[in-house]
């Protein structure tokens, strides 16, 4: 019963491009990732506990055909991650990206002042003792332009089709 209703209630409360639209608009994501942002987040487990909140600088570069993001993480306990992402443009609105830890090739579209983005990945997770494991999750991004210089985050991570959590996330441009 405890893991029907868990099933259940991953399945409730995500976006939709059906959603009707807040504002009129138009993200255009090589644009709002071309040079630095930082943005602020923190991840919050499936019951609410916010387990984790960490900063990222971004250094964005778009070349015309190729989108690179170079994100470095620092976590409020002090560690860090750098993940650098490499996104191809692959229709008017459509994107396919790649990193390190990704498994396979993360895919994205964009809508009005939306974009979804999914993918998998091996996360890294600390150990009290020093050690590194790897955890393998599925991530569903929904990004909302709030204007020229903010957008904002949020992602529903899971496994096996179960949420375990969310990550919130404020960029702004600098």
């Amino acid at each position: 019963l405890a893991l029907a209703s868990l099933v259940v209630l991953s399945a409730c409360g995500t976006p939709s491009f059906d959603d009707p639209a807040l504002s009129d608009r138009e993200l255009n994501l090589e644009e709002f990732f071309d040079g630095d942002l930082v943005a602020y987040g923190q991840f919050q487990d499936v019951l609410g506990t916010v387990r984790r909140r960490f900063e990222v600088t971004i250094a964005g570069d778009w070349d015309g055909e190729r989108l690179r993001l170079v994100e470095d993480f620092t976590y409020e306990d002090g560690a860090t991650e750098q993940r650098v992402w490499t996104l191809v443009k692959t229709g008017p609105d459509t994107w396919e990206g790649t990193a390190p830890g990704v498994i396979g090739i993360a895919t994205g579209r964009e809508d009005g002042d939306r974009f979804f983005w999914t993918y998998t990945i091996d996360l890294p997770v600390p150990a009290a003792d020093g050690t590194v494991t790897t955890f393998r999750a599925t991530f569903e991004d929904w990004m909302w332009l709030v204007d020229e210089r903010v957008m904002l985050n949020k992602a529903v991570m899971s496994k096996f089709g179960i949420r375990l959590g969310e990550v919130t996330l404020a960029f702004t441009k600098l």
